[in-house]
């Protein structure tokens, strides 16, 4: 009988593997199943530890790439080749061996394009040919749901062509960056600015969006304007209303008054016209895919949202959650089911008892035909005991929380409420005012109900048609306000939705269709990049740009980098290859077309670009050394990549210091003073771990650095 070799992303998945059957041994690099019902002759898992082999650097090509010249643009290799990632070589011959002597090969690696992408990375690279390979695609790593999809594998024909997608997406991000961040680096550098700009395919028109925003602020030039109010006093009560008028001009305002013979601030008989209620109604929301649970956990807890997306994935590994990256809102009639039968230990769980009322499936939950990868997040037929809930990390548990309430409340009631209409005539001008009250909070019971009603309007008196009240108008005098900074959860929220700013119509629907820019998976890590590259500033959850994220966008305007349309056009296309009706080489191609044309008509661009203020914040290069070092008082200290360091390293000194603390980048200027003085000048811009900034010293210790508040 034939021996599969099954291959895992990571070791936490191999784990969740082997415990849906039973192992026979467990090694460094691999474990081994005993024959069972699914696997007659045994199985071998071994793993990768994401991404084993990675493209090879422009030097690894040829030797004229290693330096940052505008002769060599563009750089494109003949061929692209990969390498086993440093650190990783162990276990990579450890699965090279296994490859080989396997009779079949199982990809079992996470359900997406990058899993594909990574096992077939890993598979070229070993050199192995003429395996059987079939697909594991599953949702969640329950023991009966593993052992279901290994008795239910799938052929490798669409798997292979997500690798080829996914390779080609990899690739041309690598074209992309190479060459547009050496670009954009040397001919800034060229100006003054001693900075190394990294450029991308998703990042740039992520960062130019952040932009224009910030331009549309500082651009905004506030107007007044006026509108009328009147508030009405009856028997039973206060309450307001507004009249349907506004304008730029007080008089205007004045003038409409005069017309329906009213006197400002003075009281004056008005008549209730009518009072209509209704009844209205609001569903229960829609399932959770990963960017609205990220968007949801930001607005609540402000959890950034690769922080959402790493707790997501524990409670995934620890069976608690479907698949996490799911980009979809809806499930199965299949998952429906087992949410159903599980449905009184949930509530029992969350101790949330109610009479379900929506028992059969819904289709604004329940839509096979929009299930394409994966289902909306849920939770797992299993139950946690209180000790494993309890093991649970705070942010764990409120995450687990919002996912197990948003499930419930598919079987919950609606929120229903009485929305009440009035008009009141003062005179011949008509005010109107609208209430709601209250009848059955619905499904909103499984939420904390809200402490913060600041913003909620009074109830509104109980009123009669034709009912005479006292009324008092005013002129009420506005401003109007400029657009608001995003916060992290808007920034998932605005570039899964960007196609609404794109004027073209053709480019919009393109993004629509493709959900924005980025993928589900990827758009939390693409704004921690741009964070790290210092184009952008989080603080306390409100997202600024910089000023070095400001001269990247001056210099990639008018270019397709600061433009989602190209991010959109290129998505389409690749998702062409994965459907087997386009080809990596015709894309490749087409990426050559664009860098060439960007190299011609970027340094006139680049030449009005205005570098002053990013290059006053600049880090000067430092060549030599800056201080004697404390430790030794031997070396001297001079700048590393990512730190500064003794230069009698070799002889036994270790002293170094971070090139940044607590978010803040240390300069050269404030080492030599920790090493001559041993403290600093007072540094604005430090951040807490709870996202507040603040000011200190920085002191030298006798094994550390410390902040000292004196300031």
């Amino acid at each position: 009988m034939a021996k599969p070799v099954i291959f895992a992303e990571k070791p936490s998945q191999a784990k969740a593997y082997a415990e849906a059957f039973k192992v026979a041994n467990k090694s460094k690099h691999h474990i081994e199943l005993m024959p069972s019902a699914t696997f007659p002759n045994g199985a071998t898992i071994t793993w990768g530890v994401g991404h084993l082999v990675e493209l090879k650097q422009p030097a690894e090509y040829t030797p004229e790439w290693k330096k940052w010249r505008m002769d060599v643009l563009p750089m494109i290799p003949e061929k692209y080749e990969f390498k086993v990632a440093k650190g990783k070589w162990d276990q990579f011959k450890a699965v090279k061996s296994l490859f080989k002597e396997a009779d079949y090969l199982i990809n079992a690696c996470d359900v997406d394009r990058e899993g594909s992408n990574i096992f077939y990375s890993i598979l070229k690279e070993t050199h192995t040919k003429s395996k059987p390979i079939q697909r594991l695609w599953i949702n969640s790593l329950e023991a009966d749901e593993i052992r279901k999809g290994f008795e239910s594998l799938r052929d490798n024909e669409r798997d292979y062509r997500m690798y080829i997608e996914a390779q080609t997406r990899q690739i041309s991000d690598w074209l992309v960056g190479m060459n547009a961040s050496r670009l954009f680096t040397i001919l800034l550098k060229s100006k003054g600015l001693n900075e190394t700009m990294s450029v991308g395919r998703v990042q740039s028109p992520t960062v130019y969006m952040i932009y224009e925003r910030q331009v549309e602020i500082d651009q905004f030039v506030p107007e007044n304007f006026y509108e009328l109010k009147g508030e009405f006093h009856s028997r039973m009560g206060t309450y307001t209303g507004k009249a349907d008028f506004k304008s730029k001009k007080y008089e205007d305002a004045l003038a409409t008054l005069q017309k329906a013979g009213i006197e400002e601030k003075r009281k004056i008989t008005a008549i209730v016209k009518t009072v209509d209620k209704k009844p209205k109604k609001i569903s229960p929301p829609k399932l959770h895919s990963l960017s609205t649970l990220q968007q949801k956990a930001n607005r609540i807890w402000k959890y950034s949202p690769a922080k959402v997306l790493e707790v997501a994935q524990q409670l995934y590994e620890k069976k608690l959650i479907s698949y996490p990256r799911s980009d979809c809102q809806y499930i199965t009639n299949a998952e429906f089911d087992y949410l159903k039968q599980q449905l009184p230990k949930y509530q029992e769980l969350m101790n949330k008892p109610f009479k379900a009322t929506l028992l059969a499936p819904n289709s604004r939950y329940v839509n096979s035909k929009k299930v394409e990868e994966h289902y909306a997040i849920i939770p797992t037929k299993s139950i946690p005991s209180a000790q494993k809930l309890g093991g649970l990390s705070p942010m764990e548990k409120n995450i687990y929380a919002e996912i197990m309430r948003s499930t419930l409340a598919i079987f919950h009631r609606d929120y229903t409420y009485e929305e009440t209409k009035i008009v009141t005539m003062v005179n011949t001008l008509p005010f109107k005012t609208t209430g709601k009250v209250e009848i059955d909070r619905g499904f909103q019971e499984l939420w904390p109900t809200p402490t913060d009603k600041k913003n909620e309007a009074p109830p509104l008196p109980q009123l009669s048609e034709g009912e005479d009240v006292d009324a008092v108008v005013q002129i009420h005098q506005g401003t109007t306000q400029p657009p608001k900074l995003f916060t992290e959860g808007q920034l998932v929220q605005m570039m899964k939705t960007c196609g609404k700013l794109v004027e073209d119509e053709s480019d919009s629907e393109i993004l629509k269709a493709i959900e924005g820019i980025g993928t589900e998976a990827t758009r939390a890590s693409i704004i921690e990049t741009i964070k790290r590259h210092d184009y952008i500033d989080v603080t306390k959850n409100i997202v600024t740009i910089t000023e070095k994220g400001k001269v990247l966008c001056q210099a990639i305007s008018g270019s397709l980098l600061a433009s989602p349309t190209m991010t959109a056009k290129w998505e389409t296309y690749l998702k062409k290859i994965s459907d087997g009706t386009g080809t990596q080489e015709a894309f490749l191609n087409n990426i050559e077309k664009f860098l060439n044309h960007l190299i011609t008509a970027s340094p006139s661009i680049v030449n009005n670009t205005d570098i002053t203020a990013a290059a006053e914040l600049a880090e000067p290069v430092v060549k030599g050394p800056i201080a004697l070092c404390p430790a030794c008082h031997k070396g001297n200290i001079v700048e590393k990549k990512s730190f500064y360091g003794c230069s009698a390293y070799n002889d036994g000194c270790k002293f170094t210091l971070s090139k940044k603390i607590a978010s803040k980048k240390i300069s050269a200027a404030h080492v030599k003073d920790l090493c001559d003085k041993g403290i600093t000048k007072p540094i604005k811009g430090f951040k807490s771990k709870k996202g507040s900034t603040f000011s200190a010293r920085l002191k030298l210790a006798t094994d550390k650095i410390e902040f000292d508040f004196s300031v």
